[in-house]
């Protein structure tokens, strides 16, 4: 599967990448289901959209990059040793919201303009590749 591939690379090759996974929309666009990952189990397997980081991101259709999780008022948590967040939105051809890339790090105001830009490119990636089936 191509996702579980990607979430295993970035995992393995980027060293401050302490959780790697995808999160798809269900059919009705209210809350995010947890694909393929790579990390720590979480009990946030159903997310609605405006909840948390991740829910965030998906209803504001943008990118979101909390450099201290610790700060934000709106953040999940799946596990204590998770510091900084950044979740990329996913978009078909047509610009329809198709998934999200999230990723956390154990250290604090870790991700910088080159993770997001390099993420950013996967996800573009991954819009091509599925053509909207994710």
């Amino acid at each position: 599967d191509k996702m579980q591939k990607i979430v295993v690379l970035l995992d393995r090759f980027v060293p401050h990448y302490n959780w790697t996974g995808f999160y798809l929309p269900d059919a009705n666009q209210k809350n995010l289901i947890l694909g393929k990952y790579v990390g720590e189990p979480t009990e946030h397997k159903i997310i609605p959209f405006g909840k948390g980081i991740c829910g965030q991101s998906a209803k504001s259709k943008k990118t979101t990059l909390v450099n201290d999780v610790l700060k934000t008022s709106n953040y999940l948590s799946c596990s204590i040793k998770v510091k900084s967040e950044i979740v990329i939105p996913i978009f078909d051809k047509d610009n329809n919201f198709v998934g999200e890339l999230d990723i956390d790090s154990h250290q604090k105001e870790i991700f910088s303009i080159e993770d997001e830009t390099f993420l950013k490119q996967i996800c573009a990636k991954i819009s091509v590749i599925f053509l909207g089936r994710l």
